[in-house]
């Protein structure tokens, strides 16, 4: 027979007295998630309008912003379309590695914690 744990017994202020209980409230501080950036890689194969285009279907960019950005891949090398939480980040990459892969381009895509 599995034995049970006594409950501990709460004793109440008697409220005839005017006594009271005054709890101290200690507030928690959290830190906020880690962040990762989605970073894409240049090649020399991808076609600058697919990276345009997975950065406006993927990354939710107008097409403005997706050209500038794409710009900067080809012209650094590699850039940022967005900071995102963890699981986030995991995310877009897989979908951007997914939809080059299904198109037959080469490009690469990584995320990497924002310092």
């Amino acid at each position: 027979m599995p034995s049970k744990k006594p409950t501990p017994k709460v004793q109440l202020p008697d409220r005839e007295d005017g006594g009271s209980v005054v709890l101290e409230r200690r507030t928690q501080r959290t830190k906020p998630p880690q962040m990762f950036q989605v970073v894409m890689l240049n090649d020399d194969f991808t076609p600058m309008e697919f990276v345009v285009m997975v950065l406006q279907e993927f990354f939710s960019k107008d097409r403005e912003s997706a050209t500038q950005i794409m710009l900067k891949i080809h012209l650094d090398g590699k850039g940022v379309c967005g900071v995102y939480s963890k699981d986030v980040a995991a995310t877009k990459v897989d979908q951007v590695m997914d939809a080059a892969r299904k198109a037959g381009h080469p490009l690469q895509c990584i995320s990497e914690p924002v310092e």
